[in-house]
């Protein structure tokens, strides 16, 4: 199994996707695309996709770039910027992160989040550094 094999696997795994079900992650070199169908259980009052989800998803693409290198510890997500820029009321969405800088310690990505039609809807920007925990402490890393 390949180092992004185990962390699609890892990230199926995550106890907060039993709320977000259908969730999809695919990961290669400094890329990762996440896909996610739309709920109405995901709306605010205004019905249409509360910000936590734009949130979610620009952060997981961003993140999961980044770990696609790093192969010995996890990273922490310790800034993470976002704009949404329309709103999202149906269909399945896509975000796709780009690692565009890293250090020893530091790494950054952007992501951007596109609704079915492949309009922009979402775009983030982060900051990660690797945690102590090393990714082999995990059960079936």
């Amino acid at each position: 199994m390949t180092h992004f094999d185990r962390l699609i696997k890892m990230y199926a795994k995550a106890p907060i996707h039993t709320f977000y079900k259908d969730i999809t992650l695919e990961v290669t070199d400094k890329e990762s695309t996440v896909t996610l169908p739309i709920r109405p259980d995901f709306f605010h009052g205004g019905m249409s996709t509360h910000g936590s989800v734009y949130f979610k998803l620009l952060d997981d693409a961003a993140y999961f770039a980044c770990q696609s290198v790093i192969e010995d510890y996890f990273i922490v997500t310790t800034n993470f910027n976002i704009s949404l820029l329309r709103p999202i009321t149906k269909g399945t969405v896509t975000a796709i992160g780009k690692m565009d800088f890293n250090s020893q310690q530091l790494f950054t990505a952007a992501a951007e989040l596109f609704d079915e039609r492949g309009r922009l809807c979402g775009k983030g920007q982060g900051q990660f550094m690797k945690s102590k925990l090393s990714l082999s402490a995990v059960e079936d890393y």
